[in-house]
């Protein structure tokens, strides 16, 4: 089975070789038809501390690395 990737905005990188990462998605909603915008934190494991707040990056699923850890940052999309 693939691993699933997503992209986001760096919204905390105050934890050692850790950072959180907002997903937002957009859907219609079933009823209403309206574009409705919902968005879930993840945090992501970064070895060097090298993503700071504000990037957009691309994290990765992997292994339970914590309690909360279970996704790898890939690269940085943009500033």
């Amino acid at each position: 089975m693939p691993k699933r990737i997503l992209q986001g905005t760096v919204v905390s990188d105050k934890n050692a070789k850790t950072i959180v990462v907002k997903v937002e998605r957009r859907f219609t909603h079933p009823v209403l038809g309206k574009t409705v915008r919902r968005s879930k934190k993840y945090h992501a494991h970064d070895e060097k501390g090298e993503f700071k707040v504000g990037d957009t990056v691309r994290i990765q699923e992997c292994r339970p690395l914590s309690k909360l850890k279970t996704w790898a940052v890939l690269e940085r999309v943009g500033k």
